[in-house]
């Protein structure tokens, strides 16, 4: 619970301040079982904190809202609402000097130092493994380092970031940390170093935990989405699914399934592909995570101006068995959920070498589809006939919860046009600080 978003609603309602700071002793109380002397000091200083920070204007102290909010956008769950938002965040980073930028919404971004590529990434832990810091901390910790490998480098380091709530117990940071450099010494990567702080400081009640773990990585070639090129081939490997996949299977009655996604076949591959001449004839690489294989085949069809075709018969064996149970069962289209697949895309003169790369690490590959001359679009077959493959504004539903927050919403049009005049209005306050900041020193 958010103690100074309560104030300040409640504030905006036209409440009194009496009314308001009796209210919030009350769900202190609650939440965290203290007398009322406390609470009522906790309730009063929140309540005059947030008088003292109403009215206030200028750059620093306001923003331009869109009238939109994260989830009625669906940013986060990774469908076409979540890669417009993404796009909007590149209109206000411009361009820059990087090998790849955000503009190509790959998995990391490169930069040139000493003759070979730097590669950055960031992934955020699965906000639903709050209660499950070892998951949290494992499963992050290996899609940071998918995204390294994927653009063809070797992860180099590891860093962490971790947020706790006030209530939180402390040995959640210590259990996330576990699972961090489970992943981190198997695979020979060190975690150099990282933050840890409470989420909202003193202003937020409970136990929710929150974070994120990056990677940085060294290569020489890389393996980015826009080199992906007409009449190259998809190979695609078996995917079990990681913490999308753990938090599916939680909170849905599947426990078991959980067990299926605690494995490092992804690293291990790609491993072997770093190491393998064959690396230097792949053109592109991804995981299958963002929308699932309908949002990755798409962003890469949109960053290479191509059109990428998927044989919809050759995927769903690439599902883990158990995997693929649980979401027939659960009626989850594995399409559209992340899998965590290693997706490569080369020449079919490559193809050969590298699945046979790929088998002797131990994992299933197939090719699933090609890329053709054409208007950026993907396609998926069935039965030899073309259906339309573009993401959904929000990944697959893959909790209960999920379900129930999956239905149309306000017009998607309005939406997206509310949030481009909002980062509209960010690029332009970005544009007057800089101003400020460059502007000549005085004699």
């Amino acid at each position: 619970m958010d103690v100074e978003e309560f104030v300040r609603r409640r504030v905006d309602q036209g409440l009194d301040r009496a009314a308001i700071t009796a209210a919030l002793q009350r769900h202190i109380m609650e939440i965290k079982g203290v007398d009322q002397p406390y609470a009522e000091a906790f309730a009063k200083a929140v309540v005059t904190e947030v008088e003292q920070t109403c009215g206030l204007q200028g750059d620093l102290f306001t923003f331009a809202p869109a009238g939109v909010t994260m989830g009625e956008f669906g940013v986060g769950s990774r469908g076409s609402g979540d890669f417009f938002a993404h796009r909007q965040l590149a209109r206000i980073i411009g361009s820059t000097s990087a090998s790849v930028g955000v503009d190509e919404m790959d998995d990391a971004g490169a930069v040139t130092a000493d003759g070979k590529y730097i590669i950055c990434t960031v992934d955020g832990m699965h906000s639903r493994l709050s209660d499950f810091p070892f998951l949290a901390g494992f499963h992050v910790t290996r899609a940071t380092l998918r995204d390294v490998y994927v653009m063809g480098a070797r992860p180099v380091a590891l860093f962490s970031d971790i947020h706790v709530a006030d209530d939180g117990d402390v040995a959640k940071i210590f259990d996330y940390t576990a699972g961090i450099t489970s992943v981190g010494e198997a695979m020979d990567v060190p975690l150099v170093t990282g933050s840890t702080l409470r989420i909202g400081g003193d202003m937020v009640l409970g136990s929710r935990m929150t974070g994120c773990v990056g990677a940085v990585g060294v290569a020489e070639h890389l393996t980015a989405r826009k080199a992906t090129a007409p009449g190259d081939l998809l190979l695609m490997t078996e995917g079990a699914g990681g913490g999308t996949i753990a938090t599916a299977a939680l909170y849905s009655g599947f426990p078991e399934v959980v067990e299926e996604t605690i494995n490092l076949n992804f690293l291990q591959a790609s491993e072997a592909m770093i190491r393998s001449p064959v690396l230097q004839s792949v053109h592109a690489m991804t995981d299958v995570t963002n929308g699932g294989l309908r949002g990755d085949v798409y962003e890469i069809a949109e960053t290479a101006g191509c059109r990428i075709v998927v044989d919809g018969d050759k995927t769903k064996d690439l599902v883990e068995p158990h995997v693929r149970g649980m979401l027939d069962a659960l009626q989850i289209d594995y399409l559209g959920v992340s899998l965590d697949a290693l997706l490569i895309i080369a020449p079919p003169e490559a193809a050969p070498e590298i699945s046979r790369v790929i088998r002797n690490a131990g994992v299933r590959i197939a090719e699933i589809g090609h890329v053709e001359k054409g208007p950026a679009s993907s396609v998926l077959m069935i039965d030899g006939k073309e259906h339309g493959f573009d993401p959904m504004f929000r990944e697959s539903a893959y909790t209960p919860l999920k379900k129930v927050v999956d239905r149309p919403g306000r017009d998607v049009e309005e939406m997206q046009e509310a949030v481009r005049q909002a980062a509209t209005a960010a690029m332009e306050k970005k544009e007057r600080v800089l101003g400020r900041l460059l502007k000549p020193s005085a004699p």
